[in-house]
């Protein structure tokens, strides 16, 4: 079984990287960050397709 760092572990991981790559790194949790949250957001706007009324139309005749 493999262990995971913890988070203090990897933030002291990150903290030693040098500035260059460190800002590349923040660049692409940003870019995943508003990935995730625009996916969340976008969630939203389909829970009306979850009604299970609207499943009489799936009926065949």
């Amino acid at each position: 079984m493999t262990s995971h760092p913890s988070v203090e572990e990897i933030k002291a991981m990150i903290l030693q990287l040098p500035v260059r790559e460190l800002a590349a790194l923040m660049a692409e949790i940003e870019e995943r960050l508003e990935t995730v949250t625009m996916m969340e957001l976008a969630e939203t706007g389909f829970q009306e397709w979850n009604d299970p009324e609207e499943d009489i139309y799936d009926v065949e005749s």
